[in-house]
């Protein structure tokens, strides 16, 4: 029998080392290394049958090129985030922080997927069954096509699997599952790492759409070695704040669509609920007449999304003002202040100024620059804008507005709630017609804002 070497392996990248490090060499994290035994590599069991294949190497061309149909849920919101529905064969990671509804959710897309008379595998090593039960009672998840088991030994799951042989698995969460073979404790780098590429060949070789549950660290990365998202097709964060009932659904990687994408639900006592028009949800609470409230036409993938962004000007009495923002990125904000410092005159020197995306929305396009610093001018002036304005456009240093891409959406999903005007850039109306019914206020500068949207 070979002897048992100790090593040293990173909790965030995987990085390994004979001996403990106080920073890991890999990814500069300081506290991370912990102690793991050598991986002894199985020969039988661990559920071989699965994972051997007697596919030899074939030319590109003499390849099948046809489309796979992708199997589509009753939720249409993550049926966006991934494309179109779930790829069978496909490994799908989905990250989120405790309690957000990532079990809900799942336990809602295995209903969907069962109703329509394909098997499927819920293996919780986190819950009982009687407590899955009890979601599935709150949630009307119940059909007979959906089999439910709670284990962690992966060589029990691998049975399950050929058992049952399902058209669709949810592993909640991969940080429990454990190979007996390897020496280390469930949730450790080697065994997250081994038990993951495991399902990956199971996805691949037998065609099982996938999915693992990921626990998340404090800053809100996937635990684990980075290399578990470089191994899966998609990885997916539900994202949202407790203090609100909507979840963002966000595809961070997606070998099978586009990462733009979002899915936006709202939890209720019977689980999830689909938000169609998420526009009227975000600008359900916004007040009228307000000064630094405007509403800014982003786009979310292919979606516009009609949002209130909310700037408050305090004076300070602090030899440094405070800049703080939320739902925008920092540095974007400083940007903009410092645009309207220097073009516009205005002495936000000694003022404190407050930037937030009402609903806690996240909003990293340039777009929303033209909406923000209208915010700040008009807390800065005590001066409302008018309550059917919609402004976007990018803002250059030298105080130019800037072209923006699909501005024709952005104008359509305004007028299609009621707002009466949009302020944009010049650039954005060449090559289309706006509807009719609503007023188009082209500029070329910040200062043109101003002048339309403050008077």
């Amino acid at each position: 029998m070979a002897k048992l070497k100790v090593k040293f392996a990173c909790t965030d990248c995987g990085t390994e080392s004979p001996k403990w490090l106080g920073k890991c060499p890999g990814c500069g994290a300081w506290n991370t290394m912990v102690e793991e035994k050598e991986t002894v590599v199985k020969t039988q069991g661990m559920g071989s049958s699965l994972i051997q294949t007697k596919e030899k190497p074939r030319p590109i061309i003499h390849i099948e090129s046809g489309q796979e149909p992708r199997i589509e849920t009753r939720l249409q919101e993550l049926n966006r985030v991934l494309g179109g529905g779930v790829m069978p064969g496909s490994l799908i990671l989905v990250g989120g922080d405790p309690g957000i509804g990532k079990s809900t959710l799942l336990l809602q897309t295995s209903h969907a997927l069962a109703s329509k008379g394909l098997k499927v595998l819920y293996i919780s090593g986190e819950e009982s069954v009687r407590q899955t039960r009890l979601r599935a009672d709150r949630l009307g998840a119940l059909t007979d096509k959906l089999y439910v088991l709670c284990e962690t030994n992966m060589d029990q799951v691998n049975e399950a699997i050929e058992a049952v042989a399902p058209d669709f698995l949810v592993i909640d969460s991969i940080q429990t599952v454990y190979d007996p073979s390897v020496q280390s404790a469930p949730g450790s780098v080697s065994q997250v790492r081994e038990c993951t590429a495991h399902f990956m060949r199971v996805a691949k070789i037998k065609g099982i759409a996938t999915v693992l549950v990921g626990h998340v660290t404090k800053e809100g990365a996937i635990a684990g070695p980075r290399l578990l998202e470089h191994m899966v097709d998609c990885v997916l964060y539900f994202e949202g704040e407790r203090h609100h009932s909507y979840r963002l659904l966000r595809a961070v990687k997606n070998r099978f669509g586009s990462t733009n994408e979002i899915g936006i639900f709202e939890m209720g006592e019977s689980g999830l609920r689909e938000v169609s028009n998420p526009s009227e949800l975000f600008l359900s609470e916004r007040p009228l007449g307000v000064s630094g409230s405007t509403v800014v036409a982003s786009m979310e993938g292919t979606r516009p999304v009609l949002v209130e962004l909310q700037a408050l000007v305090a004076t300070t009495n602090f030899p440094s003002p405070r800049r703080m923002s939320t739902g925008i990125d920092h540095n974007r904000m400083a940007l903009i202040i410092a645009v309207l410092e220097k073009r516009m005159g205005m002495f936000l020197q000694t003022q404190d100024a407050y930037l937030n995306v009402a609903g806690g929305v996240k909003l990293d396009e340039p777009a929303v620059d033209l909406a923000a610093a209208v915010s700040i001018a008009s807390s800065f002036r005590d001066a409302p804008t008018r309550p059917f304005d919609v402004i976007f456009g990018e803002i250059g240093l030298t105080g130019e507005v800037r072209a923006v891409a699909r501005a024709e959406q952005r104008v359509k999903e305004a007028h299609k709630l009621g707002f009466k005007r949009v302020i944009m850039p010049e650039k954005s109306l060449k090559g289309w017609s706006p509807p009719a019914g609503i007023e188009i206020i082209g500029i070329e500068t910040v200062s043109d804002a101003l002048k339309a949207a403050l008077g």
